[in-house]
């Protein structure tokens, strides 16, 4: 009895169609159902039943035929509004989630020994209503939604009319999910526009959104992306970082792949100081050329013409060296940079310092009781030379052991580029090599300072003393101008250091005697030093 009541119920819900909810309104009245509190009132003020004499209100006051269509649609509209059209669902899902029950309790033969839950029935339920369309209550199944947007228009007596006059689906592709007849909007008087929907403009390419303090989310600055950021749609909460191997371009929209830079040959910079360094190591080898050929001469053989062959030679490595840091970095060229600069100015600094000390103990052994004449007999000044470059070689070789110089990329110095350059690995022991140089420097200094005013003949002391000063003087430059240099510039300042400081050593050291040899040959003999000496 029970299931055939339940469906003889459910026929009934399936014959209860949108067109019988509109006779069921016509059709209902207070007297229906008198329990309806907000229908007996809308009937009072719709249809005049209060009695003006009698205080007591009667059905008979009032049209036996008035109907709820009878009112105009901007009180009483009968099409099926959004609340009644969900109260119809609702009441469709309640059926079939007793119809469910109905079914499960037939087959596991339980009938009238168990009381079932609605809830879990009804929340699975998925049906398609006598409408068309499907209601489905699965939250991980629901379908996506459609809306319907719609405009009142005012008409004179006070009727109001709903058009639709757009939709918004939430299926449909992220351009194209609303479409809206603007021309077909009735507007509030005074209002010829559309109005806004937030109260700040849309951030274009560029610029991402960053939320006013205090006020609604609908309010927002438009803060343009950061340096090498970029944002290629409209309101976007974050800016997107480019890779590095890529830059933002000027407007901030896209990432644009960095064009690779380094000292090149090719370039005008690269190749002037390739230029210099090739041309200045060509003619210290015609100097040491020149010394070779002029080996018996007086001016060649003072002040230990094996010291001036070293340092010829070690400066013609100072001049190649250079070259090292011109051109696409590698692992190679980045260890032998530092390395091979590091031990060749060495060299040369120390060959500076042996003649210095030379020309010292010269004029000592020359003096009444002094017993030096050993030292500068058995070559001791040429050992200099051996003991302060193994000490630099053993900063190299801990250097390289414990974090040599390396490849790396620079992507700050210069927009859009992306530099490709040595780093040199441990600052500490770059610091250590250059600072150990520096004293080799300051002592060579010192010592050609301290003998300067030795008698002149035979004597290069003072052509020492300033080549050590221009020396130190490029590289005290050096230091700062390398420090705030970035990029190219660095590699191109250290560059021409390397050769300035070498090309003050061989033009102030050996200029003058290549005057005398080449172009003085009468004072390259004893007889004219004694004549310029008397």
């Amino acid at each position: 009895m029970v299931s055939l009541l339940i469906h003889f119920n459910w026929n009934w819900v399936d014959l209860f169609t949108i067109e019988d909810e509109k006779d069921f309104v016509k059709a209902a009245n207070p007297s229906t159902y008198p329990e309806d509190f907000f229908l007996a009132r809308l009937w009072f003020l719709s249809f005049n039943c209060s009695d003006s004499e009698s205080d007591c209100v009667t059905w008979e006051n009032c049209p036996h035929e008035a109907s709820l269509d009878w009112l105009p649609g901007h009180i009483f509209d009968m099409t099926m509004s959004g609340d009644s059209y969900n109260v119809y669902n609702a009441v469709y899902a309640v059926a079939h989630a007793l119809h469910e029950i109905l079914l499960y309790q037939s087959e596991v033969q339980t009938i009238g020994n168990r009381k079932w839950r609605l809830h879990p029935f009804l929340k699975n339920i998925e049906f398609q209503n006598p409408a068309g369309d499907w209601v489905i209550l699965d939250d991980r199944s629901k379908l996506e939604a459609e809306y319907d947007i719609v405009n009142i228009w005012n008409f004179p007596e006070g009727l109001d009319l709903e058009v639709k006059i757009g939709k918004f689906s939430t299926f449909a592709l992220h351009d194209h999910q609303l479409s809206l007849s603007e021309d077909m909007v009735e507007w509030a008087i005074g209002t010829t526009e559309a109005v806004h929907s937030v109260c700040s403009e849309s951030c274009g390419l560029g610029f991402r959104k960053s939320p006013q303090e205090g006020k609604a989310a609908c309010c927002f600055d438009c803060t343009p992306c950061t340096k090498n950021e970029m944002a290629n749609g409209t309101d976007m909460e974050h800016c997107v970082t480019c890779p590095d191997n890529q830059y933002a371009n000027t407007e901030r929209n896209k990432c644009l792949l960095r064009v690779a830079s380094f000292l090149a040959y090719g370039e005008p910079l690269g190749m002037a100081l390739a230029c210099m360094a090739l041309g200045l190591s060509t003619l210290t080898v015609i100097v040491l050329g020149v010394f070779v050929k002029h080996h018996n001469t007086p001016i060649v053989k003072a002040n230990n013409q094996a010291l001036s062959y070293i340092l010829l030679i070690s400066l013609i490595f100072c001049f190649l060296c250079s070259l090292l840091f011109i051109g696409r970095p590698n692992t190679v060229t980045c260890i032998l940079q530092q390395t091979t600069f590091g031990v060749a100015f060495t060299v040369a600094v120390s060959a500076v310092l042996a003649k210095t000390v030379t020309v010292v103990l010269a004029f000592k052994v020359t003096s009444p009781g002094r017993r030096m004449r050993w030292l500068l007999v058995s070559g001791a000044p040429n050992f200099i030379i051996l003991i302060c470059t193994l000490i630099q070689v053993t900063f190299c070789g801990l250097w390289l052991g414990t974090s040599p110089p390396f490849i790396d990329t620079d992507t700050h110095s210069e927009h859009g580029h992306l530099i490709i350059l040595c780093n040199k690995g441990s600052l500490t022991a770059f610091y250590c090599v250059l600072g150990y140089l520096g004293s080799l420097a300051l002592a060579s200094f010192t010592m050609a300072f301290v003998a300067r005013n030795l008698p002149d003949t035979f004597n290069e002391a003072k052509f020492l003393t300033f080549s050590m000063l221009v020396f130190c003087s490029v590289w005290l430059t050096f230091l700062p101008v390398y420090h705030s240099a970035k990029g190219k510039v660095m590699v191109a300042v250290e560059v021409f250091s390397i050769l300035a400081s070498s090309t003050g050593l061989l033009g102030c050291i050996f200029a003058p005697k290549c005057y005398i040899i080449l172009l003085r040959t009468d004072r390259n003999c004893l007889h004219g030093f004694r004549d310029k000496r008397h």
